[in-house]
């Protein structure tokens, strides 16, 4: 139960300079509500600092990366007080991986919550971080792997062609069953595949694909990362001086956007099969079906649904990624990051989707 409890922090003036006494666990689910003001406290200690650490029951390689930091920002003499052997022997095993100069920052997860104002932090600064990760990546190929990319798509794309293919037939033959029925009363039974075939390859294609990703492929990335985050894997990452964003982020993002386009074109073909086998039922040829969906359907239709597939796809693995890397501790942490991953990656979707509907009725697409 340590693990849960928030560190101490305590900023206080001497004769020789500024005390800064820690205590507590120093651990990465308990740095947040310390780690700023201590830093900015170091930074402006006049003459010597002394940090004063014998009231600290433990410390991870995230505290430790505290003290380096402190020590490193005050740009001064430093003073050790309570420093045991073995916090000592980390921090030591840190200046030889992380050289003077590099940068030591918060992981995202230790981010206090409890407001609706700071999980906004979380996640803006999430999304910024991936973003500079990616604007970074020429220089960072090294930490890729890409035996890792072809097992997430395999997973994200392969493994879900039969659900996909399952939940597109369904929604064809229900669409088709309930459009025949008020369309009927004014003989207009034949317009059901036009109808029926612009809806999938427009908006509901994508849509069901992005539902399907976000319940199969988002929640498994967040469980996984939330996992490691537990485990402190990605805390081992980064003190090895590996970017997490990179290794971790980039890969699966990418393989949420390359799955999502064939995941949507396997939710058209199964949606208008089922369809077609609604209008055969009602006893309209195949000919005259497929001559319906020439008429109301183009290449620009499946194209704008493709477009906005992998628009969703990028979304929901940078929500399922965010979820698992800002787990917090305890043993509910990975299934909260699951959870959070499928809704937030299920309304961002329907939210996205609404702005293309408002832009593309604006640009008469």
């Amino acid at each position: 139960m340590a693990e849960m409890v928030a560190a101490r922090l305590d900023v206080a003036r001497d004769g020789a300079g500024t005390v800064i006494t820690l205590g507590g666990p120093l651990t990465a689910t308990s740095l947040a509500p310390v780690w700023t003001r201590a830093v900015d406290a170091a930074r402006r200690a006049d003459g010597g600092l002394a940090i004063d650490v014998g009231g600290a029951d433990l410390v991870d390689t995230s505290g430790a990366a505290l003290l380096l930091k402190l020590e490193r920002d005050h740009q001064g003499t430093t003073e050790w007080r309570g420093l045991a052997e073995r916090p000592e022997a980390l921090m030591t095993r840190l200046r030889e991986a992380v050289p003077d100069g590099a940068t030591v920052k918060v992981p995202a997860r230790t981010v206090v919550r409890g407001s609706l104002w700071r999980t906004f932090i979380v996640r803006v600064t999430f999304f910024g971080e991936t973003i500079l990760a990616t604007l970074g990546l020429p220089g960072k190929v090294r930490f890729l792997r890409g035996g890792d990319f072809f097992r997430l798509t395999e997973r994200a794309g392969i493994q879900a062609m039969p659900l996909v293919g399952m939940m597109g037939f369904l929604i064809g033959m229900i669409l088709a069953f309930q459009s025949a029925i008020p369309m009927r009363q004014f003989g207009a039974d034949i317009y059901v595949a036009a109808l029926v075939s612009l809806s999938l390859f427009r908006e509901l294609g994508p849509l069901l694909a992005a539902v399907i990703l976000a319940g199969r492929t988002g929640s498994a990335f967040a469980a996984e990362l939330g996992t490691m985050v537990v485990n402190e894997e990605v805390a081992a990452l980064t003190t090895m001086g590996i970017d997490a964003e990179t290794m971790l982020v980039i890969p699966r993002m990418a393989a949420a956007m390359v799955v999502m386009p064939a995941l949507a074109i396997g939710i058209d073909i199964s949606g208008v099969i089922g369809m077609g086998f609604v209008m055969m039922i009602l006893g309209f040829p195949p000919a005259a079906i497929l001559h319906q969906i020439q008429l109301a359907t183009g290449p620009e239709d499946l194209l704008l649904g493709l477009f906005k597939a992998v628009v969703f796809g990028a979304a929901i693995g940078l929500i399922g990624c965010r979820a698992g890397l800002t787990a917090g501790g305890g043993p509910r942490a990975v299934g909260e990051a699951a959870t959070s991953a499928v809704v937030g990656g299920i309304v961002v979707t329907i939210l996205l989707d609404g702005l293309f509907a408002v832009i593309f009725y604006r640009l008469g697409l």
